[in-house]
């Protein structure tokens, strides 16, 4: 089974629970790459956990969050913050051809092209170092700003000063430039350092990246100008007018203003040009002087990047194309359970450790228990493995051929091994769930974790480990309970390792989060289905969590022959992407009384703020659109993109609440509708002409 194959198969609530477990990893990782400059997993360990990440939220768009592309991490202490003036976006990833030529496609639909039409891509090297945004004011260096969380970065201004091949003057440059780039050290002066750090006993770096992030975070700026780092400038930032109408001729521009530049970057003429670049910079890869991971795809075209814009946080004009991962072979030695923060069972192996790519990998992910029985898996077996689908690495296979005479074959529980409760599977799903909700101190807990993450209510300092012991120590069951903890101030404090300066930093910290916005809060129950961006698409249909409650109910009130749905059913199916499965798991939650007194609760402790209108002075502004119909101009998904910034709603169906419905070419039962309900109806010219106007 492909990787591919094995997403495909998977249902909406195992993709939603390995999604929800990748997030937590993701995220983690990110502080200890970003933020402690000190990685657990490598980089191609990490890049293949985010292949998976992405491959769920292709195939199960209703999951989709902000987390798959997390960026970087909040700035630590010791430099001071500064915020972006144009945030500093992360890239999605292609790991093969196919994922290159369908991000190709996606172009092309996009901006609605036809096939014989090419796109020019700037092909570039992925280098791997740190990433840092220069600031220049009348052409004089002003400011250097790390990337930190892609919004809030570390100025080390003072220390980026030291490194001579930045220019610190522009000639004949618009009077605000931001020019970004890669500062790394390249392996022979790796090496060089590491040997000095050695003979003087000091710390020695694990790789390149390491140490030209540990060398530009130095408190004393003369031990950065003593560090060989070196910059490659790739990008834009603040611009106060433009300097090139195509990526290529921005690079071209960097070079006349002083800044180096990547000799390997190419402007190819198609993908196809493309994927040839990429496989001769793979070929030489081993004799550069500095690491890559990978390559990046930008669309060359500045005009077509502004209509593309971002999704998420990532811009839909570009992509980075990963080179392959490692393969190795080692014993299985045991099988664990884990348990999700939804019940599900999920079984882990426990292997020989073997090293990967520089990695010493123990575990892999086993996903289900069809997926041990297709596999053919018993204790003992010899396994091919692969870094993939998680921070735990995925077993790719079994090698038969070197099965011992004493291998056992395993048993999935049919108990939960953390509360005893029966593990049901549903006839529908892979997936085996204990029954016990919030009785389940496995699950529990994982929800107060998934509760207090940083795209849920982002509670600095009540970080997992934290958060078990509490859970432990009888101090929080549920989520209002966090809420208490302001008021145990003197218990807090006398806990090991604190003391009154911490507990009240802790209950500062929850207290700020006291008013937060709906979404938030919607995507922090960890309802199932429900990640980010739909969370996201309730707060802005229902507006409170009151409205939205009351809704689940009434959709879940009973039915007849007659009658099989209701208006309150109707209008939530309505909204875009969301579709009967999510609806029918928003009900389950709602209507679930142990979960309604926890939310009652919560919401007597905090105030769930509604979202703002995107653009309050658009002429659709909270309007309900509706799109049917082949459009020309712009493609459904870019029209969609359009509306949704200038604050109106776009549902999937048409109803007496809807505002405008926008026909294209072979506009069918909608717009037949749309008439009949005596709903406004635009073409895509009188669409566009509103719009613009």
């Amino acid at each position: 089974m492909s990787d591919i194959d094995d997403i495909i198969g998977l249902t909406d609530l195992e993709a939603a629970i390995e999604l929800d477990k990748l997030e937590k990893d993701i995220a983690y990782h990110n502080v200890r790459y970003h933020g402690d400059d000190d990685p657990e997993i490598s980089d191609a360990e990490f890049d293949i956990m985010m292949r998976r990440h992405a491959g769920i939220i292709n195939a199960f768009p209703n999951l989709t969050t902000n987390a798959s592309n997390a960026i970087g991490t909040a700035v630590k202490s010791g430099f001071s913050k500064q915020r972006h003036r144009a945030p500093m976006l992360s890239l999605g990833n292609a790991f093969n051809d196919n994922d290159a030529d369908e991000f190709d496609a996606r172009i092309r639909r996009f901006l609605n092209l036809k096939d014989k039409e090419n796109i020019a891509y700037s092909v570039e090297p992925k280098i791997d170092g740190l990433s840092i945004n220069l600031r220049y004011e009348d052409g004089v260096f002003t400011q250097a700003v790390t990337r930190g969380d892609g919004t809030t970065g570390e100025d080390v201004t003072a220390n980026v000063s030291t490194i001579k091949t930045i220019p610190t003057k522009l000639h004949d440059a618009p009077a605000i430039v931001e020019v970004r780039g890669e500062i790394f050290i390249n392996k022979a002066d790796f090496l060089s350092l590491n040997a000095k750090q050695h003979a003087a006993g000091e710390k020695v770096f694990a790789n390149p990246r390491n140490a030209a992030a540990g060398s530009l975070r130095q408190k004393d700026a003369s031990i950065t100008a003593s560090r060989p780092l070196k910059f490659f400038g790739y990008a834009a930032g603040e611009l106060s007018a433009p300097v090139a109408d195509t990526h290529s001729g921005y690079l071209a521009q960097l070079a006349v203003w002083g800044f180096a530049t990547n000799s390997l970057n190419k402007c190819a003429n198609s993908m196809a040009d493309a994927l040839a670049h990429y496989y001769a910079i793979n070929d030489a890869r081993s004799d550069l002087d500095y690491d890559i991971d990978g390559v990046v795809y930008k669309v060359d075209r500045h005009d077509w990047q502004a209509r593309l814009g971002q999704v998420s946080r990532a811009p839909r004009w570009a992509i980075a194309h990963k080179f392959a991962a490692e393969k190795a072979e080692t014993i299985l030695q045991g099988i664990d359970i884990q348990i999700g923060r939804t019940g599900a069972l999920t079984p882990v192996a426990r292997l020989r450790p073997v090293t990967v790519g520089g990695v010493v990998v123990s575990n892999a992910s086993l996903y289900n228990e069809d997926y041990i029985t297709e596999k053919n898996m018993m204790i003992g077996d010899y396994v091919i493995i692969q870094r993939a689908g998680d921070v735990i690495p995925q077993v790719l296979d079994v090698v038969i051929e070197k099965r011992p005479d004493n291998a056992q074959s395993f048993t999935f529980p049919d108990v939960c091994p953390s509360c005893g409760n029966p593990a049901i599977r549903q006839t529908d799903e892979a997936i085996r769930r204990c029954q016990a909700a919030l009785s389940c101190p496995a699950q529990a807990v994982e929800q107060l974790k998934h509760f207090v993450s940083r795209d849920a209510l982002d509670i600095d300092g009540l970080g997992s480990k934290l958060i078990e012991e509490l859970y432990a120590d009888n101090l929080l069951k549920t989520p209002a309970d966090i809420f208490a903890l302001p008021d145990k101030i003197e218990i807090l404090a006398k806990r090991d390792g604190w003391g009154e300066l911490s507990a009240n930093n802790m209950a500062a910290a929850i207290n700020q989060r006291r008013n937060i916005a709906l979404d938030r809060v919607i995507y922090g129950l960890g309802i199932r289905q429900i990640g980010q961006a739909t969370a996201t698409l309730l707060a802005r249909h229902y507006l409170s969590f009151e409205a939205l409650i009351d809704a689940a109910h009434q959709a879940n009130e009973p039915h007849t022959n007659e009658a099989p749905t209701n208006e309150a059913w109707n209008d939530l199916i309505r909204i875009d992407q969301i579709g009967e499965s999510v609806a029918s798991d928003l009900i389950g939650f709602f209507t679930n009384p142990q979960n309604l007194k926890a939310v009652h609760a919560l919401l007597a402790e905090i105030t769930p703020i509604p979202p703002k209108a995107i653009n309050n002075d658009s002429p659709i502004s909270g309007k309900t659109l509706v799109f049917t119909g082949t459009l020309i101009q712009m493609s459904r998904a870019e029209a969609k993109a359009r509306a949704e910034h200038l604050g109106a709603k776009v549902q999937g169906s048409v109803s007496a609440k809807t505002s405008l419905v926008i026909i294209g070419g072979d506009a069918g039962s909608k717009a037949k509708k749309a008439r009949e309900l005596g709903v406004q109806i635009l073409t895509e010219d009188e669409w566009l002409a509103l719009i613009n106007g």
